[in-house]
């Protein structure tokens, strides 16, 4: 039988192609920061900080206050979002918290419970400035 091929890894975003992948069987637990492209498939907990680019794979599980300069979301995230570039929900996207966007995309199928604020596009912060929760 053919394994699905996750169609995120292969994305190009505005700061190039996805740079580092945790896996499906991938638990990380902790503060995540970075700058490049980076794609979550498995399980994380804790807090995520970047002014880059986090891809949400489908079947990922994200428990954590994220600040990004962009999230495109095809798994799970429960935890308050603030993207401050865009925020894009693909149809197998399911976020449990209150976003923070200047764009927002979403597409049918999404799960979505929480309160939206459309923000002014700016530049994020620093990723090793640590945000204040």
């Amino acid at each position: 039988m053919a394994k699905k091929k996750d169609t995120l890894v292969t994305k190009v975003t505005e700061q190039g192609a996805v740079s580092t992948v945790l896996g499906k069987e991938t638990n990380f637990l902790g503060v995540l920061e970075f700058k490049r492209p980076l794609q979550i498939n498995g399980y994380f907990e804790g807090e995520i900080i970047t002014d880059g680019v986090l891809l949400v794979g489908e079947g990922a599980v994200i428990k954590a206050n994220i600040e990004a300069g962009t999230v495109v979301v095809g798994g799970e995230i429960t935890g308050n979002i603030t993207a401050h570039r865009m925020l894009e929900m693909l149809g197998t996207g399911k976020v449990y918290g209150n976003i923070k966007t200047a764009k927002l995309q979403i597409a049918d199928g999404v799960v979505f419970d929480g309160n939206c604020e459309m923000i002014e596009l700016q530049e994020p912060p620093k990723s090793s400035a640590k945000a204040s929760r």
